[in-house]
């Protein structure tokens, strides 16, 4: 399948000065067969080697007596017969079972620049940050972080313009092509787009099940690999998680995010998932839960906003789920709800929510949400260029109230509403109206501060 993320890995190895590369990302979002797949057997071919840290016992345990890049490289290759120099990528996968792979990289950097080496895995960050902050371990023997010494990117789970040139690239060169001439689709396309929008909803953009759906069209099939999936990922947290307590509430906290966002207010309330409990008591299990990448953190923003957009220790917060497709099923709403005649009756406005904000947080933006004295609010705001771009998600027509009681504290370039309709603008109104599936264009011009009418 095709993943956009592809353009990066060409970037970094086009970079004459280019740096080990880690690559973060949770679990089974298609680190693996990104950068072996995709990326390897077409740019390195029969150049390459695949070292899974998990599985080769012999070479992890090696690395985790050194970080000298020299005895690494010579290890492997006596180990592989494989002779590894500048024309031979190497990639660490799964290495959360070996930090000190990642100390070495900075080694790599320092003394074998030459030699390109991606890292990768799942809970990477998580097991970095306890090999960090071990007690009883002198500050000589800790972990030391390669800073200044790599590069990285991040993957997520597909988005929703990756989701539609994998499963239908007519209908996605289409909504490009309208998206870069700013105009609307005819009305039957606009209906077929959506439709689509309703199904990536359902399956969400995790590679299995996407690739279920495609390969079979069967949605059923594709959540019942979400299903495997979103167990797993509650399993992780007894692997990597240092005591009980942490582990019992990072799974509660996870498993009541729909819950947290269904209710009025949609902020954090920790009183919902356990009586008498403040929010300080979630402080780790929510660190953990965005460090691994499995749920996004949007921060509440409140009357007049400067820039640059800043978090308030004090201020309220949002959580959401890093897949919208495993947001739907814990949902627990039934899966023909999203391709019924009654979806826009039955499905509540939050999944959009959640829809946006992963496509969003996949284009590297921070969240936030505005709030006013009142009840009104914008679901998200933007700064791109050092201008600001309130974001309103629409499921239906809904009205401006919000908008107009923020533009009375703030000034913006122009506002966004995303909903069901078609693209528009009203000048009077500084109101750029576009249609869900626009969004992934629209959150990477916000990126680039290439955004316009």
């Amino acid at each position: 399948m095709e993943r956009i993320a592809l353009q990066k890995l060409i970037e970094w190895n086009n970079n004459k000065r280019k740096k080990p590369l880690i690559v973060w990302g949770a679990r089974q979002v298609g680190k693996t067969y990104l950068i072996q797949e995709l990326f390897a057997k077409e740019y390195y071919k029969n150049s390459y080697l695949y070292i899974d840290c998990k599985k080769e016992d012999e070479i992890r345990e090696f690395c985790s007596q050194t970080a000298n890049a020299e005895k690494i490289i010579e290890y492997i290759s006596l180990r592989k017969g494989f002779q590894i120099n500048e024309k031979t990528l190497l990639i660490f996968d799964e290495v959360q079972e070996c930090p000190n792979i990642i100390s070495s990289l900075k080694y790599f950097c320092q003394d074998f620049r030459e030699i390109p080496v991606i890292a990768t895995g799942s809970m990477v960050r998580i097991k970095l940050q306890r090999e960090t902050h071990k007690k009883g371990v002198r500050n000589t023997d800790k972990f030391l972080f390669p800073v200044g010494k790599i590069n990285q990117i991040t993957i997520y789970p597909m988005t929703f313009d990756e989701f539609l040139m994998n499963s239908n690239k007519m209908l996605y060169n289409a909504i490009k092509t309208a998206y870069e001439n700013k105009q609307p689709l005819d009305t039957q396309i606009h209906a077929l787009a959506l439709d689509q929008v309703y199904k990536y909803l359902l399956v969400g953009g995790m590679p299995e099940a996407v690739e279920a759906y495609i390969d079979e069209h069967n949605l059923l099939e594709s959540r019942e690999i979400l299903k495997v999936l979103y167990d797993n990922y509650l399993a992780d947290m007894e692997l990597y998680q240092a005591s009980q307590e942490s582990i019992l509430r990072s799974r509660v906290l996870f498993q009541n995010i729909y819950k947290e966002l269904n209710k009025e207010s949609k902020n954090f309330s920790p009183g919902l998932i356990e009586e008498n409990s403040r929010t300080r008591d979630y402080a780790t299990s929510i660190q953990w839960l965005t460090l691994a990448h499995i749920v996004n953190q949007s921060f509440q923003l409140r009357e007049h906003i400067t820039m640059p957009l800043i978090q308030d220790n004090e201020s309220n917060f949002r959580l959401f789920l890093g897949d919208i497709g495993m947001f739907s099923y814990q949902s627990g709403i039934n899966a023909a709800s999203f391709i019924s005649n009654e979806r826009e009756n039955t499905l509540s406005g939050i999944f959009f929510e959640n829809f946006v904000a992963n496509e969003l947080v996949a284009k590297e933006h921070h969240l936030f949400y505005w709030r006013g004295r009142t009840s009104c609010e914008l679901e998200f705001i933007v700064e791109s260029n050092n201008k600001l771009y309130p974001i309103d998600v629409k499921k239906g027509r809904g009205t401006l109230n919000s908008l107009e009681k923020f533009s009375n504290h703030n000034k913006f370039e122009f506002a966004i509403k995303v909903s069901k309709n078609n693209y528009g603008y009203n000048p009077d109104q500084k109101l750029l109206t576009v249609p869900f599936y626009f969004m992934p264009f629209i959150a990477k011009d916000l990126a680039d501060g290439t955004i316009t009418i």
